[in-house]
């Protein structure tokens, strides 16, 4: 009788170990699923940043151009020296914006895969308990 006892709490201590290993892979799926998923909405944000991003300096650019090469091109020739200085003063100060506007947006985007590494402390945790 004994045997069968142990026989039966064997393959109820190996169905146990089953089923452990079954949900730690579906959790390790799930997890894998929110990563890719995070990483592919990442490449598409920051594609279209760059896309937009390079459309808008380029127009930006041509912009600023000419409407230097007018201001240069208005004022008389005694001042057209300054009228060039104050106009490349002008693009530094331009430049100098945008970047500190650039260094702004990457500091207010939360780190990558911010949720899935989340997700996964909450993991732990639960198997630790």
């Amino acid at each position: 009788m004994s045997s069968a006892s142990e026989g039966t709490q064997q393959r109820g201590l190996f169905g146990s170990a089953k089923r452990l290993l079954s949900t730690l892979l579906e959790i390790v799926h799930d997890r894998l699923e929110l990563v890719s998923t995070e990483i592919q909405e990442e490449i598409e944000r920051v594609g279209l940043l760059l896309l937009w991003g390079a459309v808008a300096l380029f127009f930006a650019f041509l912009g600023i151009a000419f409407v230097g090469l007018l201001v240069v091109i208005a004022v008389g020739e005694e001042h057209r020296l300054l009228a060039a200085a104050l106009v490349a003063a002008l693009f530094l100060l331009l430049a100098l914006i945008a970047v500190l506007l650039a260094v702004r947006q990457i500091a207010a985007k939360p780190r990558p895969f911010d949720a899935s590494l989340s997700e996964l402390a909450k993991d732990q945790e639960l198997l630790e308990r």
